[in-house]
């Protein structure tokens, strides 16, 4: 990271910052034995009461909680507070099974507005900024995330949400917003649609993104800098069990992603073994303050390294790369481990193609069968020979990341379906006996 500090003094402010930690640990451990199902659980781990926690060893006994442990006990079998004092609930979509549910008492709100607010200004934003979030409001935790850190630091905010690319567009211009927030492809669909409409970079006042809620790639941060006119685009990292966005943020550095100071990170491997820094790995978090909903060595199923450290900008603590996939998006193709992030990195890396991609798996006979479908600009449509050569450039890019060969079926301009959330880019027809 950044200005890196002797080695001697690093050990010493990592050694200080993990005696912290095991206090602010210990108050999460005793909050959660308020809770049946995590007395029920720390004690198969021979963990009794907060005392036993004298370590960082010691709350590497504490067993991990996973998202199905949430759905095990919907609605409120995970909150550590009466739903008296309550104020708000938010939840995930559900899309796999039941919603998970998380509670916040006021005091968790004044957290959560204040390690956003903190977030935003170590990336460059200021009370003088008008942010627009194209986040979900509602029970998806972005919106109202980013909405109560940007008011709490001062700034002009504004609740567009997502959707409604054009109204979009019209505030970008009209209401002159400086700052947009929202995932990186729908921010690509606002570039897109404005083209259409025959608006580019100059017709915008945009200086920064903040972009999240999704993995990206360098390749789409350079593409999605350029379309818009930005001078920054920075990664955040946040998820509904925890506390929503703002749990860690790039700084204007762009140097890993800053740790704030109410989570302590792990990195795992498959298996649940700690990995050692700069491995990555599966990354756990734990809450350090939260009231009603203590998150106890979460699988968050993000993949990551983890690093401690100072960065230029002063900040000095963990840091996170930025998030290379998920777990649960991981596809198994004929034994090879793929994550659409490296599709996409090959799929960027041609000239006249758009960074807009189907990744279809299926299955013929006893083999699997790898198809992307990618939009190529439309330069590039015209001229068979062209289109020859931009297919067979991407296979063999793709073959070159992957280890692996696909096939590539160009598609017409604006043939795919566009998103104004987190994108779905893989469509798996393969069937798995249970």
């Amino acid at each position: 990271m950044g200005d890196s500090l002797s080695d001697e003094t690093l050990e010493q402010t990592l050694k200080q910052a993990l005696d912290q930690a095991v206090g602010r640990l210990r108050e999460t451990v005793d909050r959660a034995l308020r809770v049946p199902y995590y007395r029920d659980s720390f004690a198969r781990a021979g963990i009794e009461s907060a005392e036993d926690i004298r370590s960082i060893a010691d709350f590497q006994r504490v067993p991990f909680t996973q998202k199905e442990d949430l759905r095990l006990n919907y609605p409120f079998g995970l909150f550590a507070e009466p739903l008296d004092n309550i104020v708000r609930l938010q939840a995930s979509s559900g899309t796999t099974g039941k919603m998970t549910v998380v509670g916040y008492t006021a005091n968790d709100i004044e957290l959560w507005a204040t390690a956003m607010a903190d977030a935003l200004r170590r990336g460059g934003v200021t009370p003088q900024d008008i942010v627009q979030v194209g986040y979900g409001y509602g029970l998806f935790t972005g919106g109202l995330g980013y909405h109560y850190g940007c008011e709490k630091l001062g700034a002009l905010t504004i609740p567009l949400s997502s959707g409604n690319t054009e109204r979009h567009i019209m505030f970008l211009r009209d209401m002159k917003s400086t700052v947009l927030a929202c995932t990186s492809s729908y921010a690509l669909h606002i570039a897109d649609t404005a083209a259409e409409m025959g608006l580019g970079p100059e017709d915008f006042c945009l200086r920064m993104g903040v972009f999240g809620a999704e993995p990206w790639t360098e390749a789409m941060r350079t593409m999605i800098t350029q379309r818009l006119g930005l001078k920054s685009a920075l990664d955040m990292y946040g998820l509904s069990e925890i506390i929503g966005p703002g749990v860690a943020m790039e700084c204007a550095h762009i140097n890993g992603l800053h740790m704030a100071p109410y989570f302590y990170p792990e990195i795992v491997d498959t298996w649940g073994r700690i990995m050692p820094p700069g491995t990555q790995g599966e990354l756990v978090l734990s809450s350090m303050g939260k009231e009603a909903f203590p998150s106890v060595r979460y699988r968050t199923k993000d993949l990551t390294t983890l690093s401690y450290g100072r960065c230029a900008c002063g900040f000095c603590g963990w840091s996170i790369s930025r998030i290379a996939g998920r777990v649960d998006d991981m596809l198994i193709i004929r034994g090879v481990n793929v994550f659409p992030s490296q599709i996409e990195e090959a799929i960027l890396s041609v000239e006249g193609i758009e960074p807009h991609y189907l990744i279809v798996v299926d299955r013929r006979g006893a083999l699997d069968y790898l198809e992307v479908q990618v939009e190529v600009s439309g330069e590039a449509v015209d001229g068979i020979s062209r289109l020859e050569e931009l297919q067979q450039t991407l296979q063999q890019r793709i073959f070159r990341i992957l280890g692996l060969a696909a096939r590539v079926r160009l598609v017409e301009p604006l043939s795919l379906p566009r998103s104004e959330g987190k994108a779905v880019r893989v469509r798996d027809m393969r069937v798995f006996d249970s």
